[in-house]
């Protein structure tokens, strides 16, 4: 991989999707052009961020640029972890049995439960009356 050339990586959690550039760099996050401090308000959801870089050692070593859209900000941080660790591993397939035993390559398929008709909510009834 050339210093020019990026490698893409796309990574969802619950409704936000993250598109997710990396190149060799300095390590600096850009997110929808702003930095990642100030786009997650947690130090929770920056480290989650962060997360397959720092399991590598190597926080320095890539600068990722992403499109985040859809969900909260946790969800948000969790689909940018994702993005980045399939970037990763199409960068450098020898660090996918790293990334995978950290858990950075398995999407969390829970997402929210619909609404059922006769229901309040996904699973809450209406009060029920005897009488």
């Amino acid at each position: 991989m050339t210093a020019s050339q990026y490698v893409l990586g796309l990574g969802r959690r619950k409704t936000a999707v993250a598109r997710v550039r990396i190149k060799p760099g300095t390590g600096s996050y850009l997110i929808n052009g702003r930095p990642l401090a100030e786009f997650f308000g947690t130090l929770r959801d920056a480290n989650e961020a962060k997360g397959p870089l720092a399991l590598l050692e190597t926080p320095d070593s890539y600068d990722v640029v992403a499109s985040v859209h859809g969900g909260g900000p946790h969800g948000q941080a969790g689909a940018l972890s994702l993005g980045v660790a399939r970037a990763l591993k199409t960068a450098n397939p020898v660090l996918f049995e790293r990334l995978r035993g950290g858990g950075f390559l398995t999407r969390d398929p829970r997402m929210k439960e619909r609404k059922k008709y006769g229901l309040k909510r996904a699973r809450k009834a209406p009060q029920y009356t005897k009488r």
